[in-house]
């Protein structure tokens, strides 16, 4: 029996904010499919919940691509983002060394399995299946702490992040005119007049928008 309408929207809310990346609707309806929800029923749920402004959405050509909102989380700083940054590489470091160690020791497997005796294949053969069961154990671990994300995905994320960054600017600059025009004429002191309306720029809540804008690439495209 499918689920109701209104249960279909908050399974479908709980997985996109969940996942917190770029999906379009094959990949919810792919993993929903444990819900026996059709496409079709994904499909209505996930322009719902962007009508009831639940989650966001993006048009890339004839493709809908959806992504959580994305002020509910919290965004870390420059310093989190480049600590992460370090953590995600040493994993992977590790992650390749592990990869390779496994391969070698099947190497080994196979180059004995010609040399040996019955008796000795065996007794190697066990030997070397607790090296590989231990050393999956330790992958699984690094997989567990690494995100791998595919170059669709990284490239719509940038979009959406470039996006935010070219709106962010071009509000300030707007601010920025209409302050100046306003307190040009103004026989009030601006600091003084600033403080009474409670405006507050990026820096005074230790906001600094270069900090984001270097962290795209770059030359690269925006």
């Amino acid at each position: 029996m499918a689920p109701k309408a209104d249960n279909t929207e908050g399974i479908v809310l709980n997985f996109v904010n969940e996942q917190n990346r770029p999906l379009n609707v094959q990949n919810v309806a792919d993993a929903l499919q444990k819900f026996s929800l059709k496409k079709t029923a994904v499909q209505k749920a996930l322009d719902n919940l962007c009508d009831s402004g639940k989650i966001s959405f993006k048009e890339y050509g004839k493709q809908k691509i959806y992504l959580a909102r994305q002020d509910q989380f919290d965004i870390p700083d420059s310093e989190e983002l480049n600590k992460m940054k370090e953590e995600n590489a040493n994993l992977q470091e590790q992650l390749n060394e592990q990869k390779k160690a496994i391969s070698e020791v099947e190497a080994e497997m196979k180059s004995l399995q010609s040399n040996l005796t019955m008796e000795e294949i065996q007794a190697k053969e066990s030997k070397l299946r607790k090296e590989v069961d231990e050393m999956e154990k330790k992958l699984i671990k690094l997989r567990q702490g690494v995100t791998l994300v595919s170059p669709e995905d990284r490239k719509a994320i940038e979009g959406l992040y470039s996006e935010a960054l070219n709106q962010w600017r071009r509000r300030k600059r707007m601010f920025r005119d209409v302050w100046d025009a306003i307190t040009e004429n103004s026989p009030k002191n601006p600091k003084e007049f600033k403080e009474e309306l409670g405006v507050e720029y990026d820096e005074d809540v230790g906001v600094n928008f270069q900090s984001f804008a270097d962290l795209i690439q770059p030359g690269k495209k925006r």
